[in-house]
């Protein structure tokens, strides 16, 4: 008999899970001709009859089979009423007892097996000795379905997927509509025909079970606070954030080295993002670095070449020596800020700048202190002309620079610089670049850079206006007022840049302080070498000196 599956004005019209079975052979054959009279003993058969055919004798309360049509049989009820096909539940029933026939069986062969050897009377197998054939059993029915009853040994089941059309009102016709097998591939387990399903309504198309639209890739719902868990919002996801499927509760975060594209439903890969050599900006300051560098190195030819001559002698050749090479490699060193950074290029980049514009700022503190003392000499005392001869001013860039490699030593031993990435300045980039490590130690270093710079700056302008003809106080005091105001403008615009930029900005204020110190203090002396030699001699001088005071 069937189920009434149905409530009046029920959008829901249920799905059957029913095991997948074949059709077993002589079963319908075997139900129409099915009767009371053949099974008297079946209760359940007779009161179907009774129900069905009317087989009640309105004069006598005496039920007999005579009363029912001869012609009487199940295969002439509505499909409704009775179902003439086997279901899922006949079909395990079919199975279990042809599993308790095959234990009795094995029980009996054995038993006679005993008695055949032993002699011995057979006796009823017991339900334990029932059971524990039946959890061992395995064999396969007439249909050619293994079956094994035991939970742990048996393989997953596949279902059939039934809906009970109701169209017209009291049709109840059960349709496969799906199945589910366990054994397909993921996500294709589970396979229904969405316009074979029939609902209440009348209709094939699917009504909506939300108060909400379906959330797309790309959102993620958000449920509406006092009302139903099937309303709820679509909230985009966040940044580098993504719902590759429909109605996601929750984003999934991409890993470092991806994206979220502008969608929000896949992950990309990161590209790669340095200031290279092949990049504009790093060409061009590439070839800066090169180009005065070896202008830097012609001006020390040109000083080689003219060494013996007044001005180079006066401004002490050697320390115009230390502070050429000095400045070659400040321009050379601001390449190592240029191409793909990794450990070693990022403890280089830092030491080597600090270093070298450390013997370059300290050169032009010696230059300063001896145009000082060469003019304190001159006056009564012999304090100052005794540090002069002693060459004491030329102790001042070894200590110097022996305190920033202590500083330097410091730095490394308590947070090196070390290779860092950044993906948040440039969407879609991962930009690799060197982190300062420790910033304290940073900031030691440029602050004992810079109060070198003030040092020389202020003693250079001190003595600014002190009488002589080749006195360079003044190019001096220049070239550190421009190192000054490079470094004191690079901080903030350091600090506000991001990403590549903040690399250029850095190269950038190497090369400018580096060409301050090339083009005040050097540019003016190769202007008189070349340009005016008689300015580069006593003789000349001298000449020039009573030709005025004849006039």
């Amino acid at each position: 008999m069937k189920r009434r599956y149905f409530m009046l004005g029920s959008l829901h019209v249920p799905l059957i899970f029913s095991q997948h079975h074949v059709d077993i052979s002589g079963f319908t054959d075997f139900v129409k001709a099915v009767n009371p009279s053949k099974y008297p003993e079946d209760i359940f058969l007779a009161r179907i009859w009774l129900l069905s055919f009317n087989c009640s004798n309105p004069q006598s309360d005496c039920v007999t089979w005579d009363n029912c049509p001869h012609d009487a049989s199940l295969d002439s009820l509505p499909g409704r009423v009775f179902d003439m096909t086997m279901s899922g539940h006949s079909y395990n029933i079919y199975n279990a007892v042809y599993a308790v026939a095959q234990a009795l069986h094995e029980i009996l062969l054995q038993q006679t097996e005993v008695q055949t050897v032993g002699n011995g009377k057979g006796t009823l197998p017991s339900p334990a000795q029932l059971v524990h054939y039946l959890r061992n059993i395995q064999f396969h029915n007439s249909v050619g379905q293994q079956v094994i009853l035991d939970d742990n040994r048996k393989l997953d089941p596949e279902y059939d997927i039934l809906n009970i059309w109701n169209f017209p009102e009291g049709l109840e016709l059960e349709v496969k509509v799906g199945k589910f097998s366990p054994y397909a591939l993921r996500g294709n387990q589970l396979s229904l025909s969405e316009e074979m399903v029939q609902w209440s309504i009348g209709t094939i198309r699917t009504p909506h079970s939300v108060c909400s639209e379906t959330c797309g890739p790309g959102f993620r719902k958000s449920p509406l606070e006092g009302k139903a868990a099937c309303c709820f919002d679509c909230t985009p996801c966040p940044q580098n954030e993504i719902a590759n499927d429909t109605e996601m509760d929750h984003c999934v975060k991409c890993a470092h080295h991806q994206y979220a594209n502008t969608q929000r439903n896949q992950c990309l890969l990161r590209d790669e993002s340095f200031l290279a050599f092949g990049d504009p900006l790093g060409m061009a300051l590439a070839c800066m670095a090169l180009c005065f560098s070896m202008l830097t190195a012609a001006v020390l030819g040109i000083f080689v070449k003219h060494q013996d001559t007044a001005i180079v002698k006066a401004n002490n050749r050697t320390l115009s020596y230390i502070l050429l090479i000095s400045l070659i490699f400040c321009f050379l060193c601001s390449l190592l800020f240029i191409g793909r950074p990794n450990t070693v290029t990022c403890i280089l980049q830092q030491i080597t700048f600090g270093l070298v514009f450390t013997v370059a700022v300290s050169t032009v503190l010696a230059k300063t202190v001896i145009v000082v003392l060469a003019f304190k000499s001159i006056s009564p005392g012999r304090t100052m002309r005794g540090l002069l001869v002693s060459g004491a001013p030329n102790f001042i860039i070894p200590i110097c620079t022996l305190i920033q490699v202590t500083l330097c030593g410091f730095w490394l031993w308590t947070a090196p610089p070390c290779l860092d990435t950044d993906v948040h300045s440039e969407h879609g980039h991962i930009i690799i670049l060197c982190n300062k490590g420790s910033i304290t130690a940073f900031y030691c270093f440029l602050g004992y850079l810079s109060s070198l710079a003030l040092a020389s700056f202020t003693m250079a302008f001190l003595a600014r206006n002190l009488p002589d003809t080749f006195n360079e106080a003044k190019f001096l005091t220049f070239s550190m007022l421009v190192f000054c105001s490079v470094w004191l403008t690079f901080l903030p615009v350091y600090h506000s840049a991001k990403g590549k930029v903040m690399v250029a900005v850095e190269v950038f204020s190497i090369l400018a302080s580096a060409i301050g110190l090339l083009g005040c203090i050097f540019v003016p002396k190769c202007y008189n070498i070349l340009l005016m030699p008689n300015r580069n001699s006593l003789h000349g001088f001298r000449d020039k000196r009573q030709h005025s005071r004849r006039n």
